[in-house]
C-alpha cells in the first residue's frame, strides 16, 4: 500500500509541475533562432540558388517577434528584410531590400509559424514553416504565383545556426 502511495504521490507532482510549467509558457517556441538555407537542397534551379540565406526570428515580447533575412543571391548581391510582427495576423510593414514591404504572422502551433508576404499591394507569397522533434532543422513551404497565375508550392530545409 505505501508502494502504491508513493507512486500515485509522485504520478500527482509531476502532473502538477507539467501542468504549471505548460501555463507558464516554459519552452520558447522552437522556432525562434538563426537559421541557414541548405543550399544544396533549395527548390530554385542550380543557376538561380543563392549561395547564402540567413534567417532568424527573435522573441520581441508582448506577442510580437521581430525577424531579420539575410540572402546573398548567386551572383553576389545582397537581400535584408526587417520587421517586428504580431503573431496574431494583424499587418506590419517590413523594411529592406527583400521584395516585400508588408507581412503578416500566424503562430497555429509552438513549431509551426505561417507568414504572408505583401509587396506594394500584392501578394507574394504564404510561407509555413514547421520545426522538426529534433529542433534542429526547419521545413519551408513556399506558396506563391508564377507570372502567368500558375500556382507554384516549394519546399526549403534550413539548419539551426549556433
Amino acid at each position: 500500500m505505501k508502494l502504491f502511495s508513493a507512486v500515485l504521490l509522485s504520478l500527482l507532482s509531476l502532473q502538477a509541475s507539467t501542468s504549471t510549467a505548460q501555463a507558464a509558457g516554459a519552452l520558447p517556441s522552437p522556432l525562434l533562432g538563426r537559421w541557414s538555407l541548405e543550399i544544396a537542397t533549395s527548390a530554385l534551379p542550380e543557376a538561380q540558388r543563392p549561395q547564402q540565406v540567413v534567417l532568424e526570428f527573435k522573441d520581441a515580447g508582448a506577442g510580437r517577434w521581430s525577424s531579420h533575412v539575410d540572402i546573398v543571391l548567386h551572383d553576389g548581391k545582397t537581400l535584408k528584410s526587417d520587421g517586428t510582427l504580431a503573431l496574431d495576423g494583424t499587418p506590419a510593414a517590413l523594411t529592406g531590400s527583400y521584395g516585400a514591404n508588408q507581412a503578416t504572422l500566424k503562430l497555429p502551433a509552438p513549431n509551426t509559424l505561417v507568414m504572408q508576404l505583401v509587396d506594394h499591394g500584392a501578394p507574394a507569397s504564404t510561407r509555413v514553416y514547421t520545426v522538426a522533434a529534433d529542433r534542429s532543422t526547419m521545413t519551408e513551404t513556399k506558396a506563391f504565383f508564377g507570372h502567368d497565375g500558375t500556382p507554384i508550392l516549394q519546399t526549403n530545409l534550413f539548419k539551426r545556426l549556433p
